[in-house]
C-alpha cells in the first residue's frame, strides 16, 4: 500500500507503462504492466526517495517470486 501511495504521490502512471488486453463494448479495458516496468517503476520510487530501501526489497522480491 506504501508503494502505491508513493508512486501516486510522485505522478508516476503506473497505467500509462501498461499495454491493454481485452476491453468491452463501453470501452474499458484491462491493463497489465510486465514484471519489468514494475521493476524499473519501483526503482524510480526508491532513486527519488519515496520508499526505503528496506521497502524496495520487499516488494522487488514480491514481484520477482509472483507466479506467471
Amino acid at each position: 500500500m506504501a508503494l502505491v501511495t508513493a508512486l501516486a504521490g510522485l505522478g508516476l502512471m503506473v497505467a500509462g507503462c501498461a499495454w491493454q488486453i481485452g476491453g468491452d463494448k463501453k470501452g474499458t479495458s484491462i491493463a497489465q504492466t510486465t514484471r519489468g516496468q514494475e521493476l524499473i517503476d519501483l526503482k524510480k520510487a526508491k532513486d527519488q526517495g519515496a520508499i526505503s530501501e528496506e521497502e524496495y526489497q520487499a516488494q522487488r522480491n514480491k514481484i520477482l517470486n509472483r507466479q506467471p
